[in-house]
């Protein structure tokens, strides 16, 4: 689902009303397109599949479970297969682990990614119940995936270097400091997370 134009822009037009840097960037770098991913178990799968590897590599894999588990890569196949199986595909013994995790959660039905927690934080929790899920990748599945509008993913080193650059702070603010820079935008700031992203390696700016 992710946020949608509309939201994107209204949250960054809060946050340039409030900060006028923000307002600065807008006016050289533009508003972002939307970032949207599907809902659901596939898309926490791809998400443990692309960890540490280049975008080409995660295709790779990507499709040899298709063609080994069928397109929908159903997390009872998954379960069925065996180690060896699941390594020619290309997911290591870790990426294994993982992936095993996940689909127990979603196959015992203590994991239900239809019904995650309305608050944020609760749901950041339900969701990093699954191994190699940490609250980075979390936070992104409810931002891109449920397009929840006050996801503020303060750890992610571009939107620490983007909020550096946009308010020309001394140095690269560190997750608290990012955490507490954002507060002034609730509850925009999934917006302001996808202009930071946007702002992020700009020619604009």
């Amino acid at each position: 689902m992710g946020l949608s134009k509309d939201q994107i822009r209204q949250g960054v037009d809060h946050a340039a009303a409030v900060e006028p840097a923000f307002a600065a960037a807008l006016d050289a770098a533009g508003y972002p397109e939307p970032r949207i991913r599907p809902t659901g178990y596939r898309t926490l799968l791809r998400t443990i599949v692309g960890q540490q590897v280049s975008v080409a590599a995660a295709a790779s894999v990507w499709n040899k479970l298709e063609v080994e588990l069928g397109e929908d890569i159903a997390p009872d196949e998954l379960l069925a297969r065996d180690f060896d199986t699941l390594r020619a595909c290309g997911l290591s013994r870790q990426k294994q682990g993982y992936a095993r995790s996940l689909c127990e959660l979603v196959v015992s039905e203590e994991l239900d990614l239809s019904e995650l927690p309305a608050d944020d934080e609760e749901a950041i929790t339900e969701l990093t119940r699954i191994k190699g899920i940490g609250r980075w990748s979390a936070e992104i599945y409810l931002l891109f995936a449920e397009g929840r509008p006050d996801i503020w993913p303060a750890g992610d080193l571009a939107v620490q270097v983007a909020l550096h650059k946009i308010l020309s702070l001394p140095a690269r603010p560190s997750e608290k400091e990012a955490r507490e820079l954002a507060q002034p935008y609730s509850p925009h700031r999934g917006a302001l997370a996808i202009f930071s992203w946007h702002c992020y390696d700009n020619p604009a700016l």
